[in-house]
């Protein structure tokens, strides 16, 4: 059995770098605009202390008329461009000229405040409303933001001291944000210094993000880069990511909210990345995952100077499932915990969760894993009235910096495993767990059963 699982898992990727087709081979292409105005057209003044919030409402607003008409883009050119949040329309390209930043204002005045997400009930960091992102997309179709490495600061120091100090009216606010949208492509951006996360898709379809270079210094609280959040066919490749928080996150809502409003994580491909994460994780599953996270495929990531490298998070109350995740062809250097699973991960938003949604975790595949200074190779703590099962490792390489005899910490967990070093658990050396472990990479894009 364990012969043939292995067969099936070098079948499923080439295995030196070869990738198979999935959703990110098939997913958005950048589309040229037949009208384009620039910023300076509606007053807008590049010196880093004008506000030019109005220029770029008022530009959007006169490129909403060419909707009906191939759209438009709106051309920022070389300059510091102070904004408060605006909102961007349908058939748009948003594009940033090589030397362009666009400067989140530091006065909270010039953000609006909004309600919060339906999946996250009363909030996330603070109850009730929340401070809109700098750049937002509500119900919105076919909207590009791409340039010349242009550059998107959020000037978030501000934001992450009144964070730390508990002096915030609101939830901090993100740098872009898609809600309810789909058919949304970003690339070729810089993004700095996000008061909390960079890109949020919720609620969204068909999105494609790549070749991003996203920072945020490691002093910064919960700043997290990319965050797919109940979202659908989703790609994510060739960015750059190094975090205060989480690089990678993946959610879908939190507790009996997300479990109400039920759309789940799904169809996510993440492929040639390069992750770093200070106090949090390169690659996250939850914890807010109540609306289910599966038929996800990773491959090829290079995982650096983080806690821990990839990690599934949830906690009694959660509801939702992770489950059909393939992850793949990993370099680590310099993790404190390359893998994890935790069942007792998070807080809840009020007292109102059912004790007894219990969460699934199940039928996680990991293979072609090197790591180099690795502190611990792995920690799965499941939940004893649902343990996490078919957790599948293969072909794992990991280098020990410490002299500890126990490497692998497990509890309420079952799995399979072939060729990893060094010895996992017996909870993951179970061979009857092996004929329900997922292959990887399918020409689809998706995990298939073995």
């Amino acid at each position: 059995v364990a012969l043939l699982l292995l067969l099936a898992l070098c079948n499923a990727i080439k295995i030196h770098g070869e990738e198979s087709n999935g959703l990110c081979d098939v997913n958005l292409t950048l589309r040229s605009r037949p009208h384009s105005v620039s910023i300076l057209e509606f007053g807008a003044v590049g010196d880093g202390k004008t506000l030019n919030t109005i220029a770029f409402q008022n530009a959007i607003f006169y490129l909403k008329s060419f909707a009906d008409k191939g759209g438009a883009q709106l051309y920022v050119p070389p300059g510091r461009w102070l904004t408060g949040s605006f909102n961007l329309t349908s058939h748009l390209t948003l594009f940033l000229e090589k030397g362009a930043v666009i400067l989140g204002s530091q006065d909270p005045s010039h953000w609006d405040i909004v309600e919060p997400l339906p999946s996250y009930g009363p909030g996330t960091e603070l109850p009730g409303k929340r401070y809109r992102s700098l750049v937002n997309g509500y119900m919105l179709r076919d909207v590009v933001i791409t340039g010349d490495n242009g550059t998107i600061d959020g000037q978030g120091s501000v934001w992450w001291e009144w964070f730390t100090s508990h002096s915030l009216n609101y939830s901090c606010p993100h740098l872009v944000e898609f809600v309810s949208s789909e058919s949304i492509l970003v690339s070729n951006i810089t993004f700095l210094n996000a008061p909390a996360y960079n890109m949020h898709p919720v609620y969204c379809s068909h999105v494609h993000i790549h070749h991003i270079t996203v920072y945020a210094p490691p002093g910064s609280p919960y700043t997290v880069g990319i965050v797919p959040d109940s979202s659908d066919n989703v790609c994510i490749e060739d960015c750059s990511i190094s975090m205060g928080h989480d690089a990678i996150a993946l959610k879908s809502g939190w507790d009996e909210y997300g479990i109400a409003y039920g759309r789940p994580t799904a169809n996510v491909h993440i492929r040639r990345v390069q992750l770093q994460s200070f106090s949090g994780s390169s690659l996250a599953f939850g914890s807010q995952m109540s609306g289910g996270i599966s038929d996800v495929q990773v491959q090829q990531l290079h995982l650096y100077d983080s806690l821990t490298g990839i990690e599934f998070r949830t906690t009694k109350g959660r509801g939702g499932y992770i489950k059909e995740i393939a992850v793949s062809d990993v370099d680590m250097l310099n993790i404190k915990t390359a893998f994890g699973a935790n069942g007792h991960f998070g807080s809840h938003p009020d007292d109102k969760f059912d004790p007894d949604a219990l969460p699934l975790v199940a039928k996680i595949t990991i293979q072609n894993i090197i790591g180099t200074n690795i502190s611990m190779a792995g920690n799965f703590t499941g939940i004893e009235e649902s343990p996490f099962t078919s957790i599948c490792l293969s072909n794992v390489s990991l280098s020990i910096n410490s002299a500890s005899s126990s490497p692998w910490q497990c509890s309420y967990v079952s799995g399979f495993s072939e060729s990893v070093f060094p010895e996992p658990c017996s909870e993951l050396n179970n061979p009857d767990a092996s004929s329900s472990c997922f292959s990887l990479l399918k020409p689809n894009g998706r995990a298939a059963v073995l």
